[in-house]
């Protein structure tokens, strides 16, 4: 992927998981890159490692960040070529206990988020003729219980994703999106609020029902979301690519 070489590339929610190994993939490939984070100490963390690494405070569910985030990335490495919505969030929420408070954080993270960032990225992006990927989930078209309004978020993102896809091709901005399957990054315990003992049960069903008898690692999320960001993807536009081990067909 020589192609990634000196392209700037901004990723959300790259602290850790999917987006932190997605930042290290791109940097290892010549890439600068600009992550993402609403701490401060993970986001030092992150960027620790590596010279091409830099970071910046921001929330994507925050409006007036998406223009900062992209001030922050022109400032520290002077273009954007690249724009990776990889921060997300969720619950387990049933329709019995949805709230509007609740339903409103996920799509603000998982869809104003994306949207708001991107549209300020855009005329930098269109000089590049760069791309956009979006971190989607094999939820976002597989329905599970428990888990509607993630879900819906994520086939909003899919949609957003092809439909972007369209509009931006005449500007040579490529669109597309990787639907992660159950990935070890924490989110069980974290964004999804599960107690470790709840976690650990979810990953047993999960394991059972993936066909490749296992749950991913971030590496081999991250691997396509580079895969299609590099310049030598230029005639992939408009798909959302799933990585789930085969759970979402099964």
């Amino acid at each position: 992927m020589t192609g990634l070489k000196d392209k700037v590339v901004i990723i959300t929610g790259g602290t850790s998981g999917i987006g932190r190994a997605a930042a290290r993939s791109f940097a290892e490939h010549g890439a600068k890159v600009l992550i993402t984070g609403r701490r401060s100490a993970p986001l030092r963390l992150a960027t620790g490692d590596h010279p091409h690494i830099a970071g910046v405070t921001a929330d994507v569910s925050i409006p007036a960040d998406a223009a900062r985030t992209i001030t922050e990335t022109l400032n520290t490495w002077g273009r954007v070529d690249i724009l990776v919505n990889n921060a997300g969030a969720g619950a387990i929420l049933s329709l019995a206990d949805a709230r509007a408070d609740k339903i409103t954080s996920i799509f603000a993270v998982n869809v104003l988020g994306p949207s708001l960032l991107s549209a300020a990225a855009l005329p930098y992006l269109a000089a590049m003729k760069g791309s956009i990927v979006n971190v989607s989930s094999t939820f976002g078209s597989k329905p599970a219980a428990g888990l509607s309004h993630y879900a819906a978020s994520k086939a909003a993102l899919d949609h957003l994703t092809r439909c972007w896809a369209l509009e931006l091709a005449p500007q040579g901005v490529r669109v597309n999106a990787v639907a992660a399957g159950p990935t070890e990054t924490g989110a069980l315990t974290g964004m999804m609020g599960l107690s470790p003992e709840q976690a650990q049960a979810v990953k047993e069903r999960e394991r059972e029902r993936i066909p490749l008898g296992r749950r991913g690692i971030p590496e081999e999320v991250a691997r396509w979301i580079v895969a299609l960001a590099d310049p030598a993807s230029e005639w992939v536009t408009g798909q959302v690519i799933t990585v789930d081990g085969g759970l979402g067909i099964s």
